[in-house]
């Protein structure tokens, strides 16, 4: 599994994206008390506009991704239950990094739901570190950024 590609998603991975973020957040709405924004997201546009990566056959983990003139936005990485602890989320970090630094940007942000510590327990693990607390709408997010040196 450690050398599984990490290809752009196409059209015909529209619903198999749609399956994986469903399977990795559903567990979240009844925490959160709302459906987490990521089960809300148009993916077929995501995926059309070149956001869209994923690995597995079949496909069993995936990132969202923006560039932006200063750093790469991850919006979204998901991993498919059945696949945790096989160290999917790992190479898809990593890809993340890859991702930004093929780009030149030397800056990754996110942010994740504050309900969510799972989350909070793995991003300083690699590297992240917390900018801030914030309530966006309904959402009451933590945002996180990793410098790229």
């Amino acid at each position: 599994m450690a050398d599984e590609e990490i290809r752009p998603a196409g059209a015909a991975d529209v619903p198999v994206v749609e399956g994986v973020i469903d399977a990795a957040f559903r567990p979240y709405v009844e925490r959160i008390g709302r459906v987490p924004q990521p089960m809300e997201e148009d993916h077929a546009a995501n995926v059309a506009a070149g956001k869209v990566f994923v690995t597995g056959e079949p496909v069993t983990g995936l990132v969202v991704v923006e560039a932006f003139e200063d750093h790469l936005f991850l919006d979204i990485i998901a991993v498919h239950p059945t696949a945790h602890g096989r160290g999917v989320g790992r190479r898809l970090l990593r890809f993340v990094e890859a991702r930004a630094r093929a780009l030149g940007l030397s800056e990754i942000r996110l942010y994740t739901n504050a309900m969510m510590w799972e989350n909070q327990k793995i991003y300083p693990r690699y590297s992240y570190e917390l900018v801030e607390r914030r309530v966006d709408g309904p959402y009451d997010r933590v945002h996180y950024r990793k410098r790229l040196l």
